[in-house]
């Protein structure tokens, strides 16, 4: 699997909407649309998972976060 920064969903994003919205071949359109639901469902799944990072619990009773998503979308 290919990693994609945020910035490159984005740019992919835009471009499926744009493919759609100059589509006329509804075939074609539904083909682009299915992808650019495929992506942002990858996308959410991600977003996700890092919004329910791990928490490390250390033997001290302290909870320490590693949270780094920050800047994801």
């Amino acid at each position: 699997m290919m990693n994609f920064t945020s910035q490159d969903i984005d740019i992919i994003e835009k471009a499926l909407r744009s493919a759609m919205q100059s589509e006329i071949d509804e075939r074609r359109n539904e083909e682009f649309r299915e992808v650019l639901l495929k992506l942002q469902s990858s996308t959410r799944q991600v977003n996700n998972l890092l919004t329910n990072h791990v928490i490390e619990s250390m033997p001290d009773g302290i909870r320490y976060d590693y949270d780094d998503s920050s800047d994801l979308h």
